[in-house]
């Protein structure tokens, strides 16, 4: 036997994708450089690890059996790599952070100077809704999570990232007539709603029973990217983070809709649980935050503030 790292990575990435164009795009290589590094791997063994039938790949089960190896082989590896970097008085090891799904837009630019910093560092990033990300924190699952509305079941400590602001957006300019109520404003309008657990569906919800509002629900969508893109398609209104529409602002694809109570106004805060017993990485990525996070904020999000 005479394989490599590198096909042992490709070879787990074919097994995990079950695709060899998926591996190739995930890994940044060309397909045929995937297809050579996995025919070479397979040479190696008188037993087939993969199966073709039509143009689909299959993993044989001695192909399974192989790359749970893999993978203990390659965790072991990235285990004296950090080893090594610790004895060099680098930071090494996994950074965990859950965040809901509007904080993909905010939290890449606190950590990546942090990150560049510290390459040892590996981030595992679970983007996902609001329910999901208080379970991870609550579990101890992850270290950190990004939230803008604080969980009321458990104890946590925080810090505070950047405001977050909530508008009532559309693709077509309406307005609210002088005269008119909100009640009447809402009639047979088209609202699109985040699903349930989502803190900006929650957020929506508070806004539309506190006014006693009616409105006709078009439906539900997993994210707000897929909210925005029915916004963009015509599909209706709804209230959504600012962070996550400035260019469709800027380009005039989608208009804020002034309204009474609104914008809704919270914080992006980054929490941790009570108590919790942090590393070197955690302790120095808060300090990391409070330290740069008004630099952060005015060279990255001074757009924010105009609206």
């Amino acid at each position: 036997m005479n394989y490599t790292l590198n096909q042992l990575q490709i070879f787990l990435k074919v097994v995990q994708t079950q695709s060899v164009t998926r591996a190739a795009e995930e890994l940044h290589l060309t397909q045929p450089a995937v297809s050579i590094q996995l025919r070479n791997f397979q040479e190696q063994f008188d037993i087939p690890l993969t199966e073709v039938i039509g143009r689909r790949i299959y993993i044989t089960a001695f192909g399974r059996e192989v790359a749970e190896s893999v993978e203990n082989i390659l965790e072991q590896v990235q285990a004296i790599n950090f080893k090594t970097m610790a004895y060099r008085g680098q930071l090494s090891g996994r950074l965990t952070i859950s965040t809901v799904s509007t904080g993909k837009y905010i939290l890449p630019y606190f950590l990546s100077s942090f990150l560049t910093m510290h390459p040892g560092i590996e981030l595992m990033m679970d983007v996902t809704n609001k329910n999901k990300v208080v379970d991870n924190l609550n579990s101890n699952e992850v270290d950190f999570a990004l939230v803008s509305e604080l969980p009321k079941t458990i104890q946590t400590e925080t810090l505070d990232i950047l405001q977050n602001k909530l508008f009532f957006v559309g693709k077509t300019k309406i307005h609210l007539e002088k005269e008119q109520s909100l009640k009447d404003f809402f009639k047979n309008l088209p609202v699109i709603y985040r699903e349930q657990g989502s803190g900006t569906r929650k957020i929506m919800e508070n806004f539309i029973e506190g006014n006693d509002i009616r409105v006709t629900k078009k439906m539900e969508l997993t994210s707000n990217e897929a909210v925005k893109q029915a916004i963009l398609a015509g599909f209706g209104f709804s209230i959504m983070p600012l962070i996550g529409i400035k260019w469709e602002l800027l380009n005039k694809e989608l208009h804020i809709i002034p309204l009474p109570g609104l914008p809704i106004i919270s914080t992006w805060q980054l929490i941790w649980l009570k108590r919790k017993k942090h590393g070197p990485i955690s302790l120095s990525l808060i300090k990391h935050i409070e330290k740069e996070k008004e630099k952060i904020v005015n060279e990255v999000f001074s757009w924010h503030e105009n609206y």
